[in-house]
């Protein structure tokens, strides 16, 4: 395995009895759902839109470039992945913080966030026991779908609220 070309690629060699006898060229395919991900989730309100990975620093840019992102946490440890939620939390303008992850290394800063989002997929079952909701289906898209749905039911949620407050004092009165 050759280092990371600058296009996110990595370039395996084959050999036969000694002799080169082919290359493949590797990269992580970018779902079509996932492109417009970000601008989705900054339409519904999300201020700051990053990506925690464990993959090496040209290829998690790479991505993070293509997907419009704000920030790219590369190269990190499952420790470090939650050490990240953490000092992000700790900022009041970035909070709440949602994390989404599909795999075992997600699951402590899935725990960690102020509200964890497990990908459901095959082999996921440990991030979703550590989060607070989990996507059925293998579509990353759906989070903006998530997001947007809590913010409308909180907005109605609310107007409830004070619809309920105001019609008690019409009654009071």
């Amino acid at each position: 395995l050759l280092p990371a070309r600058r296009n996110g690629t990595a370039e395996v060699l084959i050999a036969v009895d000694g002799r080169l006898a082919g290359a493949i060229l590797m990269s992580d395919r970018v779902r079509p759902e996932a492109l417009t991900l970000a601008e989705r989730l900054r339409a519904c309100g999300v201020r700051h839109v990053a990506m925690v990975s464990g993959d090496r620093r040209e290829i998690a840019e790479e991505l993070g470039a293509r997907l419009g992102l704000d920030r790219v946490y590369a190269e990190q440890s499952p420790a470090e992945k939650v050490e990240v939620v953490r000092r992000v939390r700790e900022s009041e303008q970035l909070r709440p913080v949602v994390m989404v992850g599909d795999g075992i290394n997600d699951a402590p800063a899935l725990a960690g966030a102020d509200v964890g989002v497990a990908m459901g997929s095959a082999g996921a079952t440990v991030s979703s026991e550590a989060a607070d909701a989990v996507i059925m289906v293998d579509r990353v898209d759906r989070v903006a779908d998530a997001v947007a749905i809590g913010r409308r039911t909180v907005r109605i949620a609310r107007q409830s609220v004070v619809f309920g407050i105001a019609l008690s004092v019409l009654g009071m009165g």
